[in-house]
């Protein structure tokens, strides 16, 4: 959670720009932000034809990233905010994952099953930040890979990766003595979703376990 520990420094900058969204439905925002999701994990699967389109993408992961982080501002600062809008939220940022990383896997530039481990990295880290707060325990945004650090390292990987395809190759060779390994950036990007996501997960359940517990024998 290297980037969520900032989110408030971050006000800065979204507070004057949800200013100027005040009469905006902030339920309007976030069907934004979800359009825009699905539209990034689109140009993600075109990008293996055109890989020109991975610098477009992440412009658009840009602007679905601040009008996700926009709508809670606006909701707030109009009074607006409720349980409805929270729950709305969370399901709309688990599609957008789901799209995200769907668009990766189908891009022909990372294998299927490291896509589909990132996936379920991703799932099981969001699930226990919010089981958590279900049980009765503080919503819990702990553990080394929040969605902010997600988000941003979804942002590098396709200009890395575009990089590589303009200048050089697409494939990083990792030679092992056993086994050569030829990843892309999104191999590795999803990989360490993967690795990362599930150990961000148990450090999240460990706490929520650890916290029911003490409040077992109360």
């Amino acid at each position: 959670m290297v980037l969520d520990k900032h989110r408030s420094s971050a006000d800065r900058f979204l507070v004057p720009m949800a200013r100027k969204l005040i009469r905006v439905n902030p339920d309007h925002i976030s069907a934004v932000a979800i359009i825009l999701a699905a539209l990034t994990g689109v140009l993600f699967y075109l990008s293996g034809t055109w890989y020109h389109l991975l610098i477009v993408s992440v412009v658009v992961l840009i602007a679905s990233s601040l009008m996700d982080a926009l709508d809670g501002k606006v909701a707030k600062m109009t009074g607006k905010a409720s349980l409805r809008g929270d729950f709305l939220d969370h399901v709309l940022d688990r599609y957008a994952d789901i799209f995200l990383i769907l668009g990766i896997m189908v891009s022909g530039y990372c294998h299927w099953l490291i896509g589909f481990l990132g996936l379920t990295g991703v799932l099981m880290t969001s699930y226990l930040g919010t089981q958590s707060q279900a049980v009765g325990v503080q919503r819990d945004y702990g553990g080394i890979l929040g969605r902010a650090d997600r988000l941003v390292l979804m942002m590098l990987a396709p200009l890395v990766l575009w990089g590589m395809l303009f200048f050089w190759d697409v494939s990083v060779v990792i030679t092992l003595p056993w086994i050569e390994l030829a990843l892309t950036p999104f191999d590795i990007l999803m990989a360490w979703f993967a690795i990362a996501g599930h150990f961000t997960a148990l450090q999240r359940g460990r706490r929520i376990w650890r916290e029911l517990t003490i409040r077992q024998k109360k």
